[in-house]
């Protein structure tokens, strides 16, 4: 994507709050929205969801917006009812992500 370059300060910020900060985060989802904590990402692109073999978790990576930057995330939820995120998922990638625009 052509977004500017992250600051240092940007990266050290989510670095702390998120990649670093080993407590388990809130994820909310609501239509084309994903809140990560107090992050919001809206123009969410490529979102991806995927069960990976031999582990009891289910994976999202999605490219979306944040405060005027572009960011690639991925999402491990790790869970035994892994099968049951993954589906409500799905289900939500289905309502609001066409298959053919990705």
């Amino acid at each position: 994507m052509n977004s500017p370059t992250w600051s240092m300060s940007s990266q050290e910020k989510i670095d702390l709050d998120l990649h670093k900060n080993p407590e388990k985060k809130k994820i909310r989802i609501k239509e084309k929205m994903i809140w990560i904590n107090d992050y919001e990402f809206s123009k969410l692109n490529k979102v991806g969801i995927t069960v990976p073999l031999f582990k009891r978790e289910t994976t999202m990576v999605f490219e979306g917006h944040f405060q005027g930057l572009d960011a690639h995330i991925h999402i491990t939820i790790i869970s035994k009812n892994f099968l049951k995120i993954f589906n409500r998922l799905m289900d939500w990638k289905s309502a609001y992500f066409d298959e053919f625009e990705q």
